[in-house]
């Protein structure tokens, strides 16, 4: 499980996804999320503006993402 650090107490998934580099671009990021292609938490995610919090996991293509706070 590769982790994702953040400042903030929240990220969008779709930050999450340009920051873990899963995607290249924002435009790629809500083409995959609306595609069904990601799940959060186990869990299907159509909401490209979802808010992720410390511990929330994210999966696409396979690889599963931890977010985690910096401090």
């Amino acid at each position: 499980m590769e982790r994702v650090f953040i400042k903030e107490n929240f990220i969008r998934l779709d930050s999450a996804l340009k920051l873990a580099s899963a995607v290249g671009t924002g435009g790629h990021a809500k083409i995959v999320i609306q595609n069904g292609e990601v799940a959060v938490n186990g869990e299907i995610c159509l909401m490209r503006g979802k808010k992720l919090y410390n511990g929330d996991v994210f999966t696409f293509e396979g690889q599963n993402f931890v977010i985690e706070n910096e401090n």
